[in-house]
């Protein structure tokens, strides 16, 4: 059997619940061509740096959970996973719009704010005053961790220094910090260097923050394209591919790429192959 055919049998399983389908297929997939690490190269790795939207943390469950709350306070009947996949949707393009020259530099948090106002009138939430739109858009700060993050993370930093390397501006980082409890020795951003990822800047900025050379750092990401972009200016790369991200029913490439140094199935999965106990 194929794994998206594995996929699909399990996704059609009634008794599976989402973390059931994760694990199992953590399991499959890790017998399927997954890298080992070359030690020798590995062994001048001294920090971390961590994509966190979908890598760290759980972003489309925590918008359900939170919209789903805010139904119960309003009575207000909204779709909130299209709505969290609409949201997120627009991540990207708005981002391109920065790149591009179109927008000036605009963090994070005003982007999310830009498409959430977009989504308001499609998913009728006109009703909600500017406090409650503002809370609602402060939601990408208050994001759930996956059930592995805190203590894969923790493992980790047993050996190396971490820090987030997200497009996520700071103040919204570290508020998720606090809010989740991920340790990270430092909380850097695309914001440090006014550029989004995967432009160079954002990861030749980080390595200089920490005092590093870029081979000295491991980008950890769950998107290749992020991965990549790192390891063409000599990152080494972990792999930890998140099949949830976008939920249940969505399939997503998550196929090893042998060229990345390090393929795991979570934070622990990844602190066992580098020899963290």
């Amino acid at each position: 059997m194929t794994l998206p055919s594995l996929v699909s049998g399990l996704r059609a399983h009634p008794t599976l619940t989402a973390i059931g389908i994760a694990g199992l297929l953590a399991a499959v997939s890790g017998s399927h061509g997954r890298a080992q690490p070359d030690p020798a190269r590995l062994a001048e790795v001294k920090a971390m740096t961590f994509d966190v939207f979908g890598t760290v943390v759980d972003w489309r469950s925590s918008i359900i959970r939170e919209g789903e709350q805010l139904s119960a306070r309003t009575g207000l009947e909204v779709d909130w996973p299209r709505f969290a996949d609409a949201w997120r949707g627009g991540y990207g393009p708005a981002m391109r719009r920065v790149s591009s020259g179109e927008l000036p530099w605009t963090k994070i948090d005003d982007l999310h704010r830009m498409i959430l106002d977009g989504l308001i009138p499609e998913f009728g939430l006109t009703s909600l005053d500017e406090a409650a739109r503002a809370d609602l858009n402060r939601v990408w700060h208050r994001l759930a961790p996956w059930p592995d993050t805190v203590g894969g993370l923790t493992r980790l930093r047993g050996r190396f220094v971490l820090a987030s390397l997200s497009n996520g501006n700071v103040a919204l980082l570290v508020n998720m910090a606090k809010h989740a409890g991920l340790p990270w020795d430092a909380v850097l951003s695309a914001e440090l260097a006014h550029e989004y990822k995967t432009h160079p800047d954002v990861y030749l900025t980080a390595a200089d923050l920490l005092g590093l050379e870029p081979q000295e750092v491991m980008m950890v990401a769950a998107h290749k394209g992020d991965l990549r972009a790192a390891a063409a200016l000599g990152f080494k790369t972990a792999y930890v591919p998140r099949p949830l991200e976008w939920g249940p029913d969505r399939e997503i490439d998550t196929s090893p790429d042998p060229s990345f140094d390090v393929t795991a199935t979570d934070f622990h999965d990844l602190a066992d192959k580098l020899g963290l106990h």
